[in-house]
């Protein structure tokens, strides 16, 4: 019953993570490209370590747990769907900007 519950207050930490927006001052001098390389990059490895851990729970590898691998599937869906979120929102500004008359 601990390892669910542990699971569950996982789950909201990265919840609570995803839907945090990041103070960064301006003059940090990183530009928008790079932050959104950085983002689908965290996505990716997200989503290549639910694989990894599949695969070696499929093979029946005894030091990865069930919840493990659960846990590392969760993770990986809740970072795409926020990054499909962030790509519709900008689709969506950018096709505002586009209809603005000059």
């Amino acid at each position: 019953m601990s390892n669910i519950d542990q699971m569950v207050n996982q789950l909201r930490a990265v919840a609570a993570q995803a839907t945090l927006v990041p103070n960064q001052p301006e003059s940090t001098g990183q530009d928008f490209a790079a932050m959104l390389k950085s983002a689908v990059d965290e996505v990716n490895n997200a989503q290549m370590d639910a694989r990894q851990l599949t695969r070696q729970f499929e093979a029946g590898n005894p030091d990865v747990d069930l919840q493990d691998v659960v846990l590392s599937l969760q993770k990986a869906s809740l970072s795409f769907q926020t990054m499909v979120q962030v790509r519709n929102k900008l689709v969506s500004a950018y096709q505002e900007i586009m209809n603005m008359q000059v």
